[in-house]
């Protein structure tokens, strides 16, 4: 076994080898160079509001167009800040939005002592906010040993509040290394990789502020146990989690400062999925795009945007607009209620058709199948489907699966190549 250990061991450390001649080269370049305009092209195109997280991973990118992403600035500072003031005065739970908006901010070393919120009569500075937001969040913990919206946006706070410079409160933290511990970062029956990793970006930045007092061997555990998380959860082909949770696996563990070799086989799988155009969501570019520049989130903390590239140029293209195909697949819909009642429904959709384009075409066909929607930084999700609606409140989510395998896509992503049944079961997690 020793043996074996040694022999896998040195073949890490030749492939992370392999891995560092093999950023130098163009063809690597190209890749980071065309996510990037494709980050920058999303900001044209986008729907709804501006999206913070594909601001922060553009500025924490090796090349920049600064006319761009100071518009998206602009932006983010108008359409997303009222966005949230607005939710925070319906006292809508906005703690994951809140944190990714001043990261944002930080990102282009934006003064966030001048960033402030109209809640009530008295104004709030944007890190005030989210200090109360987290104490909320703390205190639904204590009483119903879940946050008020989810571990991954807790997480989210905790970090922001971190890499801008605020304490976090001892009770805060020491509530997300209880999580840790007791193994609570979960979407139904499945272990939540992308809450490990901000968790383990979140706890990593606390340990090294030196601002937790209340058990300093306890955050190391929890820190050593997220990194086994991450590591164990890695797939044969690289992937830790699935796809998308990859880019935020390996920028936890660089945070949590881990040798390249354990990580260096996930980054060829990244690699290899952007050249297949796998990460066509901005958001998924997003969390992907620092992962392969060997950056976290964390260096949000330091940075000072000087000197700085500033010669991304975008190029001039016409949009691609997809004909539709003459082939076509039939798609049976199934629909789970809470109660466990169940309804099926067919509807044969052109080849290549979205989930969210087949839904529309069946909803037409006046079957008794209806649904809405609602968007997201991901992208639109269901809310509603046949009159029963799944709240956040009452931890409840539609969960869409393909023959019996979860999609890793959204509805607008997941494409329709073949026959297949989509179950959409109302689910609790």
């Amino acid at each position: 076994m020793l043996r074996l250990v040694i022999v896998l061991g040195l073949f890490a450390c030749a492939f992370g080898k392999a891995l560092n001649l093999h950023d130098t080269d163009g063809n690597y370049r190209e890749l980071l160079l065309s996510l990037n305009k494709q980050l920058l092209h999303s900001l044209e195109t986008q729907e709804g509001l501006p999206n913070p997280s594909v601001h922060l991973a553009l500025r924490l990118s090796n090349y920049h167009n600064h006319v761009k992403e100071d518009e998206h600035l602009n932006k983010l500072k108008n359409d997303l800040h009222n966005e949230i003031q607005s939710s925070l005065r319906n006292n809508q739970p906005v703690t994951g939005l809140l944190a990714l908006y001043s990261l944002a901010l930080k990102s282009s070393c934006y003064d966030l002592n001048t960033v402030v919120f109209m809640v009530t009569e008295k104004s709030e500075t944007l890190l005030a906010q989210l200090k109360k937001v987290m104490e909320q969040e703390k205190e639904h913990v204590a009483f119903s040993h879940r946050p008020l919206t989810n571990y991954y946006q807790y997480s989210l706070g905790v970090l922001a509040l971190c890499v801008n410079g605020i304490r976090v409160n001892n009770h805060v933290t020491h509530k997300l290394i209880k999580a840790v511990e007791h193994e609570n970062f979960k979407h139904g029956d499945v272990e939540s990789i992308d809450t490990y990793a901000v968790a383990g970006m979140a706890l990593q930045c606390v340990k090294d502020s030196g601002s937790y007092t209340h058990n300093a061997a306890e955050i190391d555990l929890a820190l050593s146990k997220i990194k086994q998380k991450l590591l164990a959860s890695r797939r044969t082909d690289g992937h830790m989690g699935n796809e998308f949770s990859t880019g935020l696996a390996v920028q936890a563990l660089i945070a949590m400062g881990s040798e390249e070799s354990e990580y260096s086989i996930s980054m060829e799988a990244m690699r290899t999925a952007a050249r297949n155009n796998i990460y066509h969501n901005p958001m998924a570019i997003s969390q992907t795009l620092p992962a392969l520049q060997k950056q976290s989130y964390l260096k949000v903390k330091g940075k000072e945007c000087l000197n700085e590239d500033n010669t991304l140029v975008l190029d001039v293209t016409d949009p691609v607009v997809p004909l539709p195909s003459d082939t076509k697949v039939a798609v049976i819909v199934e629909v789970v209620m809470s109660s466990g009642a169940a309804a099926a429904y067919q509807v044969d959709v052109p080849k290549g058709s979205s989930l969210l384009e087949a839904l529309d075409l069946l909803q037409k066909r006046n079957v008794g199948f209806t649904f809405e929607k609602e968007s997201s930084l991901w992208g639109p999700y269901l809310s509603m489907v046949n009159g029963e609606q799944a709240r956040q409140s009452d931890r409840r989510y539609w969960h869409l699966s393909s023959d019996g395998t979860s999609l890793t896509e959204g509805v607008s992503d997941f494409k329709i190549q073949a026959t297949q049944t989509i179950t959409i079961k109302n689910t609790t997690y």
